[in-house]
């Protein structure tokens, strides 16, 4: 089960989920500790470009998905913008106050959001719930009990949504009207809250004494449906990753948007 509705498989597909994760790790680490503004305007747009090339999905949809990116650049960067500190005042009013240096960090902290955003929604779309914990049981150990309790939850998610469906259904043919305002919230808390909570505690209770009447224990030596293994596409994906950080470097000295290239 795709954490998105499936799109076109890409090479970026293909490459090892553990190994995928790792790279992502790394490199969120180095948008972290990067603090020259010029690069992470680079890095941006070059992400970008790679969501929309390699993750399989339609223009329209990451649009759409894209949609929350402009609120989350807005709201980490102005909060900085407006009340941080600096000697080269561009504006005073009250309690706002937006300095030169206010603004480059602000501008700092929106993009690093941006980038780690970018990130993280690139391995969601290209990755496979299912063959990620594969890989995680084969490349790096993770013991079996884990990884199929971890999948046994995420296949309980759309279950607890279709049943949430069900009940919607059940009583808007009932003629059951919820009122509004806080009054309606809390009516509504009760009234699918509580039924779902005691499915999915049920459904849960079944999966583990299925497990246990197996005898999984999570022990010893297993086989496995899904072989994980390595290919070019993953020396392909650290290539690509060189490249991109390596340009825009080059792209902050040759072409800087600003001049302040060290915003701490």
């Amino acid at each position: 089960m795709p954490l998105m509705k499936a799109g076109r498989e890409t090479w970026l597909h293909r490459v090892n989920p553990s190994f995928k994760l790792l790279l992502s790790v790394v490199i969120f680490v180095i948008v972290l500790l990067t603090h020259n503004i010029n690069v992470l305007i680079h890095v941006t747009w070059m992400y970008v470009l790679l969501l929309f090339l390699a993750s399989g999905q339609p223009v329209r949809r990451l649009m759409l998905i894209m949609l929350p990116f402009g609120i989350m650049f807005v709201s980490s960067a102005t909060s900085m913008v407006f009340f941080g500190q600096g000697e080269t005042t561009w504006f005073r009013y009250g309690l706002v106050h937006i300095t030169e240096e206010s603004f480059f960090r602000g501008m700092h902290i929106g993009f690093k959001t941006i980038d780690m955003a970018l990130i993280g929604l690139l391995f969601g779309l290209t990755t496979n719930p299912v063959f990620l914990f594969y890989s995680l049981m084969q490349q790096l150990r993770l013991p079996p009990r884990y990884a199929y309790s971890f999948m046994a939850a995420i296949r309980l998610i759309p279950i607890a949504a279709a049943e949430y469906r069900t009940l919607r259904s059940a009583f808007l043919v009932r003629g059951v009207r919820m009122p509004r305002g806080l009054r309606g919230v809390l009516d509504s808390v009760k009234r699918y809250a509580i039924p779902l909570l005691a499915q999915s505690i049920r459904r849960a209770q079944r999966i583990a004494v299925a497990m246990e009447a197996k005898r999984f224990s999570g022990s010893g030596a297993r086989t496995f449906y899904y072989r994980i293994g390595w290919s070019g596409n993953d020396a392909a994906l650290v290539a690509l990753m060189a490249c991109i950080w390596c340009a825009a470097l080059v792209f902050a000295t040759q072409l800087p948007h600003f001049s302040m290239t060290d915003v701490r």
